[in-house]
Protein backbone atom coordinates (compact mmCIF):
# COMPACT_ATOMS: atom_id res chain seq x y z
CA UNK A 1 0.00 0.00 0.00
CA UNK A 2 1.48 3.34 -1.10
CA UNK A 3 0.33 5.28 1.98
CA UNK A 4 1.88 2.72 4.34
CA UNK A 5 5.19 2.80 2.43
CA UNK A 6 5.08 6.60 2.50
CA UNK A 7 4.54 6.66 6.27
CA UNK A 8 7.32 4.13 6.97
CA UNK A 9 9.73 5.90 4.63
CA UNK A 10 8.86 9.29 6.12
CA UNK A 11 9.68 8.09 9.62
CA UNK A 12 12.97 6.51 8.52
CA UNK A 13 13.99 9.54 6.47
CA UNK A 14 13.20 11.92 9.32
CA UNK A 15 15.25 9.88 11.77
CA UNK A 16 18.15 9.67 9.33
CA UNK A 17 18.25 13.40 8.59
CA UNK A 18 17.26 15.30 11.73
CA UNK A 19 20.14 16.65 13.79
CA UNK A 20 20.29 19.04 16.71
CA UNK A 21 20.02 22.52 15.20
CA UNK A 22 18.97 26.00 16.20
CA UNK A 23 17.33 26.59 12.85
CA UNK A 24 13.69 26.15 12.02
CA UNK A 25 13.05 22.82 10.31
CA UNK A 26 9.89 21.89 8.47
CA UNK A 27 9.02 18.34 7.49
CA UNK A 28 6.57 17.78 4.68
CA UNK A 29 5.96 14.19 3.46
CA UNK A 30 4.87 15.61 0.10
CA UNK A 31 8.20 17.20 -0.83
CA UNK A 32 9.75 16.61 -4.24
CA UNK A 33 12.94 15.07 -2.81
CA UNK A 34 10.92 12.44 -0.95
CA UNK A 35 8.81 11.68 -4.04
CA UNK A 36 12.06 11.31 -6.00
CA UNK A 37 13.32 8.74 -3.50
CA UNK A 38 10.06 6.82 -3.57
CA UNK A 39 10.07 6.72 -7.37
CA UNK A 40 13.37 4.84 -7.69
CA UNK A 41 12.88 1.42 -9.29
CA UNK A 42 15.01 -1.44 -10.64
CA UNK A 43 15.24 0.18 -14.08
CA UNK A 44 16.14 3.82 -13.35
CA UNK A 45 16.21 6.56 -10.73
CA UNK A 46 13.02 8.06 -12.16
CA UNK A 47 10.52 7.32 -14.89
CA UNK A 48 10.63 9.06 -18.24
CA UNK A 49 7.48 11.13 -17.67
CA UNK A 50 7.88 11.72 -13.91
CA UNK A 51 7.18 15.43 -13.14
CA UNK A 52 8.85 15.05 -9.74
CA UNK A 53 12.37 15.46 -11.13
CA UNK A 54 11.57 18.78 -12.80
CA UNK A 55 10.00 19.98 -9.56
CA UNK A 56 13.01 18.83 -7.54
CA UNK A 57 15.36 20.70 -9.88
CA UNK A 58 13.28 23.83 -9.41
CA UNK A 59 13.14 23.38 -5.63
CA UNK A 60 16.91 22.85 -5.27
CA UNK A 61 17.51 26.31 -6.71
CA UNK A 62 15.74 27.95 -3.76
CA UNK A 63 15.79 25.50 -0.81
CA UNK A 64 16.94 27.15 2.42
CA UNK A 65 20.26 25.76 3.68
CA UNK A 66 20.35 25.07 7.43
CA UNK A 67 23.53 23.03 7.77
CA UNK A 68 26.80 22.35 5.94
CA UNK A 69 29.55 19.80 6.51
CA UNK A 70 32.66 18.82 4.56
CA UNK A 71 32.21 15.65 2.54
CA UNK A 72 35.39 13.53 2.89
CA UNK A 73 37.25 13.18 -0.39
CA UNK A 74 40.63 12.44 -1.87
CA UNK A 75 41.00 15.30 -4.34
CA UNK A 76 37.68 17.09 -4.45
CA UNK A 77 36.29 19.98 -2.45
CA UNK A 78 32.61 19.34 -1.76
CA UNK A 79 30.04 20.07 0.91
CA UNK A 80 26.98 18.19 2.10
CA UNK A 81 24.17 20.72 2.54
CA UNK A 82 21.02 20.06 4.52
CA UNK A 83 17.89 22.04 3.72
CA UNK A 84 15.05 23.31 5.90
CA UNK A 85 12.68 20.67 4.48
CA UNK A 86 15.22 17.93 5.40
CA UNK A 87 16.42 17.45 1.82
CA UNK A 88 20.17 16.91 1.37
CA UNK A 89 22.32 17.90 -1.58
CA UNK A 90 25.99 17.74 -2.54
CA UNK A 91 27.55 21.11 -3.40
CA UNK A 92 30.60 21.15 -5.68
CA UNK A 93 31.94 24.68 -6.10
CA UNK A 94 33.27 26.22 -9.28
CA UNK A 95 36.99 25.54 -9.59
CA UNK A 96 37.66 26.80 -13.12
CA UNK A 97 36.06 28.87 -15.86
CA UNK A 98 33.98 27.34 -18.65
CA UNK A 99 36.67 27.83 -21.30
CA UNK A 100 39.52 26.40 -19.23
CA UNK A 101 40.77 23.01 -20.39
CA UNK A 102 42.51 20.24 -18.48
CA UNK A 103 46.26 20.81 -19.08
CA UNK A 104 47.88 18.23 -21.36
CA UNK A 105 50.32 17.07 -18.68
CA UNK A 106 47.65 16.43 -16.01
CA UNK A 107 46.73 12.79 -15.35
CA UNK A 108 43.04 11.88 -15.25
CA UNK A 109 43.26 10.84 -11.59
CA UNK A 110 44.45 14.27 -10.40
CA UNK A 111 42.21 16.38 -12.62
CA UNK A 112 40.09 19.08 -10.94
CA UNK A 113 36.37 18.68 -10.54
CA UNK A 114 34.14 20.79 -12.77
CA UNK A 115 30.76 21.80 -11.39
CA UNK A 116 29.43 22.43 -14.90
CA UNK A 117 30.42 18.87 -15.87
CA UNK A 118 28.15 17.53 -13.11
CA UNK A 119 25.27 19.62 -14.44
CA UNK A 120 25.86 18.72 -18.08
CA UNK A 121 26.24 15.02 -17.25
CA UNK A 122 22.79 14.95 -15.65
CA UNK A 123 21.22 16.50 -18.74
CA UNK A 124 23.06 14.12 -21.08
CA UNK A 125 22.10 11.09 -19.01
CA UNK A 126 18.46 12.15 -19.24
CA UNK A 127 18.69 12.78 -23.00
CA UNK A 128 20.23 9.33 -23.52
CA UNK A 129 17.22 7.95 -21.59
CA UNK A 130 19.45 6.23 -19.02
CA UNK A 131 18.08 8.20 -16.03
CA UNK A 132 20.87 6.95 -13.77
CA UNK A 133 22.31 10.31 -12.62
CA UNK A 134 20.60 11.92 -9.60
CA UNK A 135 19.10 15.34 -10.40
CA UNK A 136 21.69 18.13 -10.58
CA UNK A 137 21.16 21.86 -10.83
CA UNK A 138 23.41 24.90 -10.89
CA UNK A 139 23.06 27.35 -8.04
CA UNK A 140 24.66 30.54 -6.75
CA UNK A 141 25.42 30.02 -3.06
CA UNK A 142 26.27 32.75 -0.58
CA UNK A 143 29.09 30.95 1.19
CA UNK A 144 28.99 33.38 4.12
CA UNK A 145 25.29 33.24 4.98
CA UNK A 146 24.48 29.80 3.55
CA UNK A 147 27.59 27.90 4.64
CA UNK A 148 29.78 29.65 7.22
CA UNK A 149 26.94 31.04 9.35
CA UNK A 150 24.89 27.84 9.39
CA UNK A 151 27.59 25.22 9.88
CA UNK A 152 28.18 23.73 13.30
CA UNK A 153 31.20 21.90 11.98
CA UNK A 154 34.35 23.40 13.49
CA UNK A 155 36.58 21.83 10.83
CA UNK A 156 34.64 23.71 8.16
CA UNK A 157 34.60 26.99 10.09
CA UNK A 158 38.37 26.78 10.47
CA UNK A 159 39.07 26.78 6.73
CA UNK A 160 37.27 30.03 5.87
CA UNK A 161 39.37 33.12 5.23
CA UNK A 162 39.30 36.46 3.41
CA UNK A 163 41.49 36.75 0.33
CA UNK A 164 43.64 39.81 -0.50
CA UNK A 165 40.86 40.83 -2.91
CA UNK A 166 38.38 40.83 0.01
CA UNK A 167 36.59 37.73 -1.25
CA UNK A 168 35.35 35.05 1.12
CA UNK A 169 37.16 31.77 0.49
CA UNK A 170 37.31 28.30 1.95
CA UNK A 171 39.14 25.05 1.39
CA UNK A 172 38.61 21.67 3.01
CA UNK A 173 40.57 18.87 4.57
CA UNK A 174 41.27 16.11 2.09
CA UNK A 175 44.20 13.93 1.12
CA UNK A 176 45.75 15.91 -1.71
CA UNK A 177 44.86 19.33 -3.11
CA UNK A 178 42.78 20.79 -0.28
CA UNK A 179 45.04 23.70 0.70
CA UNK A 180 44.67 27.47 0.73
CA UNK A 181 46.15 27.75 -2.76
CA UNK A 182 43.33 25.52 -4.04
CA UNK A 183 40.57 27.37 -2.18
CA UNK A 184 37.19 28.20 -3.67
CA UNK A 185 36.38 31.91 -3.45
CA UNK A 186 33.17 33.87 -3.73
CA UNK A 187 32.73 37.23 -5.41
CA UNK A 188 32.80 38.48 -2.72
CA UNK A 189 30.43 35.93 -1.11
CA UNK A 190 28.51 34.43 -4.04
CA UNK A 191 29.96 31.25 -5.49
CA UNK A 192 28.40 29.15 -8.22
CA UNK A 193 28.41 25.39 -8.06
CA UNK A 194 26.49 22.24 -8.78
CA UNK A 195 23.88 20.93 -6.39
CA UNK A 196 23.25 17.17 -6.65
CA UNK A 197 20.28 15.55 -4.95
CA UNK A 198 21.21 12.94 -2.36
CA UNK A 199 20.06 9.38 -2.83
CA UNK A 200 18.18 7.68 0.03
CA UNK A 201 20.41 6.90 3.01
CA UNK A 202 22.24 3.58 3.11
CA UNK A 203 20.09 2.44 6.05
CA UNK A 204 17.01 2.85 3.84
CA UNK A 205 18.40 1.87 0.42
CA UNK A 206 21.75 0.01 0.76
CA UNK A 207 24.22 0.28 -2.14
CA UNK A 208 27.45 -1.51 -2.90
CA UNK A 209 30.45 -0.22 -4.80
CA UNK A 210 32.06 -2.65 -7.25
CA UNK A 211 35.39 -2.20 -9.07
CA UNK A 212 34.93 -1.79 -12.79
CA UNK A 213 36.29 -4.69 -14.89
CA UNK A 214 37.83 -1.96 -17.05
CA UNK A 215 39.41 -0.09 -14.14
CA UNK A 216 42.43 1.99 -15.12
CA UNK A 217 45.83 1.88 -13.55
CA UNK A 218 46.22 4.65 -10.99
CA UNK A 219 49.98 4.72 -11.24
CA UNK A 220 52.14 6.56 -13.75
CA UNK A 221 53.44 3.41 -15.48
CA UNK A 222 50.98 0.57 -14.77
CA UNK A 223 48.95 -1.26 -17.41
CA UNK A 224 45.80 -3.29 -16.79
CA UNK A 225 45.03 -6.55 -18.59
CA UNK A 226 42.22 -5.02 -20.68
CA UNK A 227 44.74 -2.53 -22.09
CA UNK A 228 47.01 -5.26 -23.49
CA UNK A 229 44.65 -8.19 -24.16
CA UNK A 230 42.20 -7.63 -27.05
CA UNK A 231 40.28 -10.78 -25.98
CA UNK A 232 39.85 -9.58 -22.40
CA UNK A 233 36.06 -9.46 -22.69
CA UNK A 234 35.92 -13.19 -23.48
CA UNK A 235 37.20 -13.78 -19.95
CA UNK A 236 34.82 -11.26 -18.38
CA UNK A 237 31.83 -12.89 -20.11
CA UNK A 238 32.59 -16.11 -18.21
CA UNK A 239 32.66 -14.45 -14.79
CA UNK A 240 29.84 -13.68 -12.36
CA UNK A 241 27.91 -11.36 -12.52
CA UNK A 242 28.77 -10.64 -16.17
CA UNK A 243 27.93 -14.13 -17.47
CA UNK A 244 24.17 -13.54 -17.39
CA UNK A 245 21.61 -10.76 -17.21
CA UNK A 246 22.17 -7.10 -18.09
CA UNK A 247 25.21 -6.25 -15.96
CA UNK A 248 27.71 -6.29 -18.81
CA UNK A 249 25.32 -4.38 -21.08
CA UNK A 250 24.93 -1.78 -18.33
CA UNK A 251 28.73 -1.49 -18.11
CA UNK A 252 28.76 -0.82 -21.86
CA UNK A 253 26.03 1.83 -21.45
CA UNK A 254 28.21 3.51 -18.85
CA UNK A 255 31.28 3.39 -21.10
CA UNK A 256 29.33 5.13 -23.88
CA UNK A 257 28.15 7.78 -21.43
CA UNK A 258 31.70 8.29 -20.13
CA UNK A 259 33.13 8.48 -23.65
CA UNK A 260 30.66 11.20 -24.60
CA UNK A 261 31.61 13.33 -21.57
CA UNK A 262 35.31 12.40 -21.73
CA UNK A 263 35.46 10.86 -18.24
CA UNK A 264 38.39 8.48 -17.71
CA UNK A 265 37.92 8.19 -13.94
CA UNK A 266 35.26 5.46 -13.66
CA UNK A 267 37.10 3.07 -11.36
CA UNK A 268 33.98 1.77 -9.54
CA UNK A 269 30.26 1.58 -10.09
CA UNK A 270 27.42 1.42 -7.57
CA UNK A 271 24.17 -0.53 -7.53
CA UNK A 272 21.24 -0.76 -5.13
CA UNK A 273 21.39 -4.14 -3.41
CA UNK A 274 17.57 -4.32 -3.23
CA UNK A 275 17.29 -4.89 -6.98
CA UNK A 276 19.85 -7.69 -7.13
CA UNK A 277 21.98 -8.45 -10.17
CA UNK A 278 19.41 -7.04 -12.58
CA UNK A 279 19.46 -3.55 -11.08
CA UNK A 280 20.83 -0.57 -13.01
CA UNK A 281 24.24 1.04 -12.46
CA UNK A 282 24.34 4.48 -10.87
CA UNK A 283 26.21 7.09 -12.94
CA UNK A 284 27.68 9.06 -10.01
CA UNK A 285 30.56 11.55 -9.72
CA UNK A 286 30.88 13.00 -13.22
CA UNK A 287 32.86 16.14 -12.33
CA UNK A 288 35.92 15.01 -14.28
CA UNK A 289 34.03 15.03 -17.54
CA UNK A 290 34.18 17.72 -20.24
CA UNK A 291 37.84 18.49 -19.61
CA UNK A 292 39.17 18.42 -23.18
CA UNK A 293 36.81 19.13 -26.05
CA UNK A 294 39.39 18.27 -28.73
CA UNK A 295 40.42 14.93 -27.20
CA UNK A 296 38.41 11.75 -27.81
CA UNK A 297 39.79 9.04 -25.54
CA UNK A 298 38.87 5.88 -27.44
CA UNK A 299 40.06 3.59 -24.64
CA UNK A 300 36.96 4.60 -22.64
CA UNK A 301 34.93 2.65 -25.22
CA UNK A 302 36.90 -0.57 -24.64
CA UNK A 303 33.91 -2.40 -23.08
CA UNK A 304 31.96 -1.74 -26.29
CA UNK A 305 34.77 -2.39 -28.77
CA UNK A 306 36.04 -5.54 -27.01
CA UNK A 307 32.67 -7.13 -26.18
CA UNK A 308 30.78 -6.00 -29.30
CA UNK A 309 27.50 -5.88 -27.38
CA UNK A 310 24.99 -3.06 -26.98
CA UNK A 311 21.38 -2.77 -25.87
CA UNK A 312 18.95 -2.28 -28.71
CA UNK A 313 17.30 0.60 -26.82
CA UNK A 314 20.68 2.33 -26.41
CA UNK A 315 21.59 1.90 -30.08
CA UNK A 316 18.21 3.23 -31.26
CA UNK A 317 18.57 6.31 -29.04
CA UNK A 318 22.10 6.97 -30.32
CA UNK A 319 20.99 6.60 -33.93
CA UNK A 320 18.13 9.03 -33.30
CA UNK A 321 20.48 11.62 -31.78
CA UNK A 322 22.80 11.31 -34.79
CA UNK A 323 20.06 12.53 -37.14
CA UNK A 324 20.18 16.18 -38.16
CA UNK A 325 16.70 17.01 -36.83
CA UNK A 326 17.55 15.53 -33.38
CA UNK A 327 21.26 16.32 -33.26
CA UNK A 328 22.71 15.62 -29.81
CA UNK A 329 24.44 18.99 -29.51
CA UNK A 330 21.19 20.80 -30.32
CA UNK A 331 19.17 18.78 -27.82
CA UNK A 332 21.83 19.35 -25.13
CA UNK A 333 22.05 23.07 -25.88
CA UNK A 334 18.30 23.40 -25.49
CA UNK A 335 18.20 21.31 -22.32
CA UNK A 336 21.07 23.20 -20.65
CA UNK A 337 19.29 26.51 -21.29
CA UNK A 338 16.96 25.50 -18.45
CA UNK A 339 19.75 25.88 -15.89
CA UNK A 340 20.18 29.20 -14.10
CA UNK A 341 23.98 29.13 -14.53
CA UNK A 342 23.77 28.91 -18.34
CA UNK A 343 25.78 28.65 -20.46
CA UNK A 344 26.90 25.37 -18.89
CA UNK A 345 29.10 24.13 -21.74
CA UNK A 346 31.09 26.06 -24.32
CA UNK A 347 30.22 25.54 -27.97
CA UNK A 348 33.32 23.36 -28.67
CA UNK A 349 32.21 20.92 -25.94
CA UNK A 350 28.69 20.77 -27.39
CA UNK A 351 30.00 20.08 -30.88
CA UNK A 352 32.38 17.44 -29.48
CA UNK A 353 29.31 15.45 -28.42
CA UNK A 354 28.25 15.05 -32.06
CA UNK A 355 31.74 13.97 -33.12
CA UNK A 356 31.98 11.42 -30.30
CA UNK A 357 28.51 10.08 -30.95
CA UNK A 358 29.49 9.29 -34.54
CA UNK A 359 32.60 7.53 -33.26
CA UNK A 360 30.46 5.36 -30.98
CA UNK A 361 28.28 4.39 -33.94
CA UNK A 362 31.42 3.70 -35.99
CA UNK A 363 32.62 1.25 -33.33
CA UNK A 364 29.22 -0.46 -33.44
CA UNK A 365 29.48 -0.70 -37.23
CA UNK A 366 32.97 -2.19 -36.94
CA UNK A 367 31.62 -4.74 -34.48
CA UNK A 368 28.85 -5.70 -36.89
CA UNK A 369 31.39 -6.23 -39.66
CA UNK A 370 33.70 -8.20 -37.37
CA UNK A 371 30.90 -10.47 -36.11
CA UNK A 372 29.61 -10.97 -39.67
CA UNK A 373 33.12 -11.93 -40.79
CA UNK A 374 33.47 -14.38 -37.89
CA UNK A 375 30.10 -15.89 -38.71
CA UNK A 376 31.10 -16.25 -42.36
CA UNK A 377 34.34 -18.05 -41.36
CA UNK A 378 32.42 -20.35 -39.02
CA UNK A 379 29.92 -21.28 -41.74
CA UNK A 380 32.70 -21.84 -44.26
CA UNK A 381 34.57 -24.06 -41.78
CA UNK A 382 31.39 -26.01 -41.07
CA UNK A 383 30.86 -26.60 -44.81
CA UNK A 384 34.45 -27.79 -45.22
CA UNK A 385 34.10 -30.19 -42.32
CA UNK A 386 30.81 -31.50 -43.68
CA UNK A 387 32.36 -32.04 -47.10
CA UNK A 388 35.32 -33.88 -45.57
CA UNK A 389 32.96 -36.12 -43.60
CA UNK A 390 31.01 -36.97 -46.75
CA UNK A 391 34.21 -37.73 -48.68
CA UNK A 392 35.36 -40.11 -45.96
Amino acid sequence: DYSVHMKLYSLAAALANITVTNHEVTYDPDTSWLKFHLGINRYALYSRDDPTVLQLIKDMQSMTVISAVVKPSGHHLKLALKMRNLAKAMFKPMRQQRDEETPEDVFYFVDLQRHNAEIAAFHLDRILDFRRVPPVVGRLVNITSEVLKVTQNEDLRAVFFTSPANNTCFFAKCLYVCKTEYAACGSPDLLEGSLSAYLPGLSIAPRISIPSPWIRSYTFTGREEWEVNPFYCDTIKQQYPYNSGNRLLNIIDMSIFDFLIGNMDRHHYEIFTKFGDEGFLLHLDNARGFGKHAKDEMSILSPLSQCCMIKQSTLLRLQLLAQSEFRLSDVMRESLQEDSLRPILTEPHLLALDRRLHKVLRVVHQCVRRLASQRHRQLRQARIQKQQTQNN
